[in-house]
């Protein structure tokens, strides 16, 4: 069997036995996974705009956007749609090849369906990727995205099934897999993960990818979060997690997971260098780009182009872009140090 054989049939032992892994090995285990699949020279780009910001009803402890906290996030209507495709044609240019929009709802209502429709058709004509994470999802609303053309969508598990309620009280774990299972009958691609560091134990990390790796069909994209701690929200004092904590985690979600994109998500403000360059090497191969993911900081898009480029990597190319067209867009990037405010991270 190959090393790299998708499986839905792991057990909490075998993902603590990987854990438990020494460092050294963990990781010689995920970059050999990495390479039979994909080129471990490449990273996948993407750029994620929040659409319409706070006053989530959702009361998830660890985001600023829940209206249930007192933060200093200034909400945002729906934004126009010509706004969206603006900073879509903008991200192109600057090397992206997904552009994910971002919504903080709890689901998406009936009246912002056709602003919704539109915005994924319009992104999708300029030839990128196109994601979005609105909330939960009925197969109605799921049936009506893929239609209009939406790639991926983004519904994170969070944490694990124990931990869920320390967490969300708003919504249920089942709610999110009945969401995700709204998505995959639809026809699109699931992009789920998960947030670590929000003090919960290494079995709930443990239980996070075991649930994530067993689905009926594993997430196309992966997301691991390190939690950003935002003042006025209950998280804002929890303890720091082990930075070789979360490199494990990241080469273990590759070994358990391993057709799928790992993404180096939220957090990376917070790594340097090395530990970034360490999260390539453990089979992490998608990153957000540009200033903010949804409402925390992001590395500078020029300072990722950079860290590419010490490390003899680029971004990976779609079919429709000719390698020269990523030769210049990686060196407008180095040279171009007006970023838009209007990237998010998330």
């Amino acid at each position: 069997m190959s090393l790299g054989t998708v499986r839905h049939d792991w057990t909490y032992e075998e993902v603590k036995a990987l854990f438990e892994m020494p460092f050294n090995d963990l990781l010689f285990k995920a970059a050999s996974i990495h390479r039979e699949t994909f080129n471990p020279n490449e990273v996948q780009i993407s750029t994620l705009l929040s659409i319409k910001t706070g006053a989530c009803p959702e009361d998830c402890k660890y985001c600023p956007q829940s209206g249930h906290y007192k933060t200093e996030l200034e909400r945002e209507r729906l934004m126009e749609v010509e706004k969206v495709v603006e900073q879509a044609r903008l991200a192109k240019t600057k090397g992206a090849t997904r552009f994910c929009m971002g919504a903080a709802w709890s689901d998406p209502k009936d009246r912002d369906m056709p602003y919704i429709e539109k915005m994924v058709k319009e992104v999708k004509a300029l030839g990128l990727e196109t994601c979005m994470t609105l909330g939960m999802l009925s197969e109605d609303k799921a049936n009506t995205l893929a239609t209009a053309g939406l790639d991926y969508y983004n519904h994170n598990l969070d944490t694990s099934p124990e931990y869920y309620q320390q967490i969300i009280t708003t919504r249920t774990y089942q709610d999110r897999l009945d969401t995700l299972d709204h998505v995959r009958g639809a026809g699109m691609k699931v992009c789920s993960g998960g947030i670590v560091g929000m003090g919960e134990q290494a079995a709930d990390r443990f239980g996070l990818l075991l649930n994530l790796a067993n689905l009926p069909k594993q997430p196309e994209s992966v997301p691991i979060n390190m939690l950003v701690k935002v003042k006025g929200t209950p998280l804002e004092n929890v303890d720091d997690l082990d930075h070789f904590e979360f490199i494990r985690t990241i080469a273990v979600a590759r070994i358990m997971m391993p057709k799928s994109y790992v993404r180096l998500s939220a957090g990376r403000t917070q790594m340097n260098e090395q530990m970034q360059s360490m999260c390539f090497f453990a089979g992490a191969n998608s990153i957000f780009y540009g200033d903010k993911l949804l409402t925390t900081e992001n590395p500078e898009a020029d300072a990722d182009m950079l860290l590419l480029k010490k490390l003899g990597m680029r971004p990976e190319t779609r079919e429709d872009y000719s390698d020269e067209a990523y030769e210049a867009s990686l060196s407008s990037a180095i040279a171009d140090k007006q970023t838009s405010e209007l990237f998010y991270e998330a």
